[in-house]
């Protein structure tokens, strides 16, 4: 029997720009706080110095809410391919 990781160090999964100014991106991590392990999609700003820092603009969910979020971003997805509003690349 495996035991749960307890996350005390942010797992990243991915990270893409925001914006075409390169100066905010979206980094989604799994991360653990008081023990409860969550999944943690939030905008970095990236400063002069080239580091990436957390702002409040963001989300933490518990990670057994993962399935519900990864099915809504996938309705999302079709919707927004439906109304044709990727055909430019999204932005």
């Amino acid at each position: 029997m495996t035991t749960p990781n307890t996350l005390a160090d942010p797992i990243e999964i991915a990270k893409f720009w925001k914006n075409r100014r390169c100066n905010e991106s979206v980094h989604v991590a799994l991360s653990g706080y008081e023990g409860h392990p969550l999944i943690n999609v939030r905008v970095y700003s990236t400063g002069t110095d080239g580091i990436d820092r957390p702002t409040l603009k963001g989300i933490a969910l518990a990670v057994r809410k993962l399935p519900e979020l990864a099915q809504a971003i996938k309705k999302a997805l079709v919707k927004a391919q439906a109304l044709g509003l990727l055909d430019g690349g999204g932005e």
